[in-house]
């Protein structure tokens, strides 16, 4: 499916069916540019800003962490929360499995390299050519160095994060009991310090021809047919 709407101008800008699509732009911190293959975005327009960025982080559902495992990437996708203060993600697993494993065999005093994607799809957008479909969507990237966090205050302080994230209604002690040093022991928490980040969104008119919804896949999930 093509990334660009159904009609356009022959100078590439979006045509009279009220797109707006911007893509992808590096915005870096301290650590050097990714390459350049990645620092460069094929298309420029569908750039956005940091604030955007921080926005979409603290509304997106779920997000995937990518680490290495035998030169492999391996995916990881779990709830996360984004702390502004130390421009950092924080995320968990379980004590033992192939996240923890390929943290620890990459982690250097900087941190295990790895990337983060987090991502959300709005409408399909058919077109008169097969190539020309495409599809509404909003996602950020992030590269950045994931640590394994051992300090079981910063631990509870990131898993906290994550609950006050999902269940802003909920409260620690008062509403369920909180997080027990044993849980902590149980639990794998990383924080992963943004290097990079980029956001990418494609938005068209509500009244674009033929835009429908793809139907929701309900848990639990049951084949059809």
């Amino acid at each position: 499916m093509s990334e660009r709407g159904p009609e356009r101008d022959p100078s590439g800008g979006a045509a009279e069916a009220g797109e707006e699509d911007r893509g992808r732009s590096w915005t870096l911190g301290a650590a050097e540019a990714p390459a350049a293959s990645l620092a460069e975005p094929r298309r420029r327009d569908r750039a956005m800003e940091d604030a955007w960025i921080r926005a979409f982080l603290e509304r997106a559902p779920w997000g995937v962490l990518a680490t290495v495992e035998g030169g492999r990437p391996f995916l990881n996708a779990n709830l996360f929360a984004y702390e502004e203060a130390r421009h950092a993600v924080w995320t968990h697993t379980a004590r033992v499995g192939r996240t923890r494993t390929n943290m620890d065999a990459a982690e250097g005093k900087e941190g295990a390299p790895v990337a983060f994607s987090v991502s959300v799809m709005g409408r399909l957008l058919p077109a008169a050519e097969a190539l020309e479909f495409s599809v509404e969507y909003a996602g950020v990237v992030i590269l950045g160095r994931g640590v394994v966090v051992d300090d079981p205050e910063e631990k509870e302080h990131g898993l906290q994060l994550i609950l006050d994230r999902y269940a802003p209604h909920l409260r620690p002690g008062r509403d369920y009991r909180p997080i027990t040093a044993g849980e902590l022991k149980r639990t794998s928490v990383y924080r992963i310090d943004v290097e990079a980040w980029s956001g990418k969104q494609k938005a068209v008119a509500p009244d674009f021809p033929g835009a429908f919804e793809l139907p929701a896949v309900a848990v639990p999930f049951e084949p059809q047919g």
